[in-house]
């Protein structure tokens, strides 16, 4: 019983530890995140691409089922660093890209 309790402990312990270097990778992105400058939400598209030149890609808008009131198109570019969304002609959102495929976060910057 004792080898037990000591084992859980054990696993425990490395369980804690095991996500660290993950957490301050993602810490570190969302503090350089923080010093870079976006575009700014209601930009119209002509202030963004003035600002930070042409995009990498342009995606058509997209969007929802029913009238445009309340599913409004949302268009999608996408620059080396950051990706921008727009409702109509204005920004909503810009976040920072991933670094690969696998990293979850960072959360969007406003």
């Amino acid at each position: 019983m004792k080898a037990l309790t000591v084992s859980l402990a054990l696993a425990a312990g490395l369980l804690l530890q095991a996500p660290a270097a993950a957490d301050t990778l993602l810490i570190e992105r969302v503090q350089a995140a923080q010093g870079k400058t976006l575009p700014a939400r209601g930009q119209s598209m002509a202030q963004v691409e003035k600002a930070f030149g042409a995009p990498q890609q342009k995606f058509p808008p997209v969007a929802g089922p029913g009238d445009h009131r309340h599913n409004p198109p949302i268009t999608r570019w996408v620059y080396p660093e950051f990706t921008v969304y727009f409702e109509h002609n204005h920004v909503v959102n810009a976040v920072l890209n991933k670094a690969h495929q696998a990293e979850i976060g960072p959360k969007p910057i406003e």
